[in-house]
C-alpha cells in the first residue's frame, strides 16, 4: 500500500498535512502519537471511512497494488481493506455464525456449505473457533469483550481481506485478552498486510515490524520499529516515545 501526499479534513478544519507512507506487504506497521494526532482519520483514510462523515473530505492518493483507492467502488474497497474499531462492534442482533457470515453474504455466497466453511475459517483465523464451535447460534453480544474483538477481526477476515486495519483494538480489553490479541496480530502479519493506531507504545515494540509517529496531523518519523524506539532521528520522536509528552 503507498499513500503519497494525503490531506484530510473534517469542514473547514484540517487533521493531516501532505502524509506520504510506504506500507510493507505482509507485515504489521503501527501507527503512534498523541490523542488527536490523526491516528484514526488515517486509518478511516486508508479503507475510504473518512469520507462517510459529515464534511468530511480527503486529498492525495491511496494505493492499492498500484490501483487508487478513489476510483473504486467504496464496498469493494472495504472488502479488501477491513477494519476493526476501538470498541468491539458485534451486531447486535445477529448470532455468532451470523456476524461472520455477514461480509460473505454480501459478496454473494448463499450456499451453506460455503458459508459454513468460510465462517469456521474466519474464525480459526481470528483464534476464537475452538472457544465458539458449540455456540455458534448465541447472540455475539454474549461473548466476552476480547471475544467480542476477535469476533469483528473475524467478521473483517472472512472476506479475505488484503490489508487489516485496527484503530486501538486493545483500549478496552484487560490485559489477558490483549495479550491473546497480540499474540494472534502477530501471527497474522505472516499472511495480510497488519495496520494498527495504537497509544500503547510497548505494544507497538512487541508486534510491529515498522512504526510511523505522527504529531500534529503529520508524520514526523518512519523506520523499523525497533530502530525508531531505540534511536530515533527527530527529537520529536525521541521525547515522545521516551515518555517526555503525550
Amino acid at each position: 500500500m503507498e499513500v503519497a501526499e494525503l490531506d484530510a479534513w473534517y469542514g473547514s478544519r484540517q487533521v493531516l498535512y501532505n502524509l506520504s507512507l510506504g506500507i510493507a506487504e505482509r507485515s504489521c506497521t503501527a501507527i503512534i502519537g498523541p490523542s488527536g494526532c490523526g491516528k484514526s482519520t488515517f486509518l478511516r483514510c486508508l479503507n475510504r471511512l473518512h469520507e462517510e462523515a459529515s464534511g468530511a473530505r480527503s486529498r492525495g492518493r491511496i494505493l492499492l497494488d498500484g490501483e487508487d483507492l478513489a476510483g473504486l467502488d467504496p464496498v469493494a474497497v472495504r472488502c479488501r481493506v477491513g477494519m476493526v474499531f476501538q470498541k468491539p462492534t458485534p451486531f447486535p442482533n445477529l448470532s455468532i455464525f451470523e456476524n461472520v457470515a455477514a461480509g460473505l453474504r454480501l459478496m454473494g455466497v448463499r450456499r451453506r456449505a460455503e458459508l459454513d466453511q468460510g465462517v469456521a475459517q474466519a474464525l480459526a483465523d481470528a483464534g476464537l473457533w475452538e472457544e465458539v464451535a458449540d455456540v455458534l447460534d448465541a447472540p455475539g453480544t454474549s461473548l466476552s469483550g476480547g471475544q467480542q474483538q476477535r469476533l469483528c477481526i473475524a467478521r473483517a477476515l472472512a472476506v479475505r481481506p488484503e490489508v487489516l486495519l485496527l484503530d486501538e483494538p486493545c483500549s478496552a480489553l484487560d490485559p489477558i485478552a490483549t495479550s491473546k490479541i497480540e499474540a494472534l496480530l502477530t501471527e497474522l502479519r505472516r499472511s495480510y498486510t497488519v495496520v494498527i493506531a495504537t497509544h500503547n507504545l510497548a505494544q507497538a515494540t512487541r508486534i510491529s515490524d515498522t512504526t510511523a509517529f505522527l504529531y500534529l496531523g503529520s508524520l514526523i518519523e518512519t523506520g523499523p520499529t525497533e530502530q525508531l524506539f531505540r534511536q530515533p532521528k527527530e527529537a520529536l520522536t525521541e521525547n515522545y516515545v521516551k515518555g517526555r509528552f503525550g
